[in-house]
C-alpha cells in the first residue's frame, strides 16, 4: 500500500507553472508632471539659482528660435501681419534661389572647412605650447593670443582696413610697391579673387577664443602621473604623449572647442561686410549664409524667407555639432 501510494503520488505531481512578472504601467503625462512638480518643491533652491540663466535662455534663444521656425512658413514684411504660405519659402529656397546655391552655401562651407579645422588645430597647438612655458610668463602669452578674439571689431577698423587699403598708403600695397612686386596699388577688399582669402586670414587671426582657453585649461589639468606611467609603458616622444595621453584625457575640452569652432564659423558673416563695406559683397565673393539672411531680412524685409534660411542654417549647425559629438564625445557625456 505504501509503495502504491508513493508511486501514485509521484505520478500525480503537477509541473511548476512559471509565474509571469507584472509589467510596470507606463506613467501618464499627468503623473510625470506631478513627479516633476514634487521634485521642484524638494530642490527649489537649486531651481532658484538657475532661474536667471533659464529666463535668458528662454527669452533670447528658445523663443526666437521657435518664432523663426513659425515665421518660415509665412510671408512677412515686418509691416503687415504674417500670412501663412506653407512650404513656399522652402520651395523657393531649394529650387529658385540661385545666389544661395551658387554663392552663399558654397562660400559658407569653404569658409567653415578652412577656418574651423585650421583654427581648431591652431588653438590646440598654441595651448599646448603655452602650457610648456614657465608659470610666470604663461598668463602674458595667453592674454596676447586671446586678445584678438575680444577686439576683432576694433582691430578690423584700426588695423586690417588700413593694412588692406587700396591706395599707396595701405601697408600691404606700400610694402609690395617698395619691393617692386606690383606696379600700382591693388584694391584688395574690392577685387573678388582676394575677398575670401582676406576673410579666412583675418578670421584665423581672431579664432583663438573660448575654445582656446578651454583647451589650455584641459592641458594644464591633465594628471602628471599619466605621463610618468606612459614613459614606463614605452612612450618615448612628446608626439606620442599628445596622441595617447593628452588628447584622450581632455576629450570634454576638445569637444567644447570643436563645437565652438563649428558654430563660430557657420554663423560668421559680419567680417564680409566689415571688409568690403557692403552686403552683398562684390560679385558675391564673400557672401555667406548669414549675409544672405541679412540681405533678405533687413534689406528686402522678406522676414519669412529669411527665417527659412535661418532654419536651414540651424539644421546644418546641429548636424555639424552631432558630428563633433561622434568624434570627441563619449557614452557617459
Amino acid at each position: 500500500m505504501t509503495n502504491l501510494g508513493s508511486r501514485t503520488g509521484s505520478s500525480a505531481a503537477v509541473p511548476a507553472v512559471p509565474v509571469r512578472k507584472r509589467s510596470r504601467a507606463v506613467p501618464t503625462l499627468k503623473e510625470k508632471l506631478r513627479a516633476a512638480a514634487a521634485d521642484m518643491r524638494k530642490t527649489w533652491v537649486s531651481y532658484l539659482f538657475i532661474s536667471p540663466f533659464f529666463l535668458l535662455f528662454l527669452l533670447f534663444i528658445a523663443l526666437p528660435t521657435l518664432a523663426a521656425i513659425m515665421l518660415s512658413f509665412t510671408s512677412f514684411n515686418a509691416i503687415e501681419p504674417p500670412k501663412f504660405i506653407g512650404l513656399l519659402n522652402y520651395q523657393a529656397l531649394f529650387t529658385q534661389d540661385l545666389v544661395f546655391w551658387q554663392y552663399a552655401l558654397p562660400n559658407t562651407f569653404l569658409f567653415a572647412v578652412i577656418v574651423g579645422p585650421v583654427g581648431y588645430m591652431l588653438s590646440f597647438a598654441l595651448a599646448w605650447l603655452i602650457a610648456q612655458l614657465p608659470q610666470r610668463v604663461r598668463a602674458v602669452y595667453t592674454l596676447a593670443i586671446y586678445a584678438p578674439s575680444m577686439t576683432a571689431g576694433i582691430a578690423m577698423s584700426v588695423v586690417w582696413l588700413i593694412f588692406f587699403s587700396g591706395d599707396r598708403l595701405g601697408y600691404l600695397n606700400n610694402f609690395l610697391l617698395n619691393i617692386g612686386y606690383i606696379n600700382e596699388p591693388k584694391l584688395w577688399t574690392i577685387l573678388p579673387q582676394y575677398i575670401m582669402k582676406i576673410m579666412i586670414g583675418v578670421s584665423l587671426w581672431a579664432s583663438m577664443g573660448v575654445g582656446f582657453l578651454a583647451m589650455l585649461a584641459g592641458i594644464q589639468n591633465v594628471d602628471r602621473q599619466l605621463y610618468e606611467a606612459g614613459r614606463i609603458d614605452g612612450i618615448r616622444s612628446r608626439l606620442q604623449e599628445i596622441w595617447y595621453i593628452t588628447i584622450p584625457a581632455m576629450k570634454p575640452q576638445m569637444l567644447f572647442g570643436a563645437v565652438m569652432a563649428v558654430v563660430g564659423t557657420l554663423k560668421a558673416g559680419a567680417i564680409s561686410v566689415e571688409i568690403t563695406g557692403s552686403n552683398p559683397s562684390p560679385n558675391y565673393a564673400g557672401h555667406l549664409m548669414i549675409n544672405h539672411i541679412d540681405d533678405f531680412g533687413f534689406i528686402r524685409y522678406e522676414m519669412g524667407y529669411a527665417s527659412a534660411i535661418s532654419v536651414v542654417l540651424l539644421v546644418i549647425i546641429y548636424l555639424s555639432s552631432k558630428l563633433c559629438w561622434k568624434l570627441f564625445g563619449s557614452k557617459g557625456e
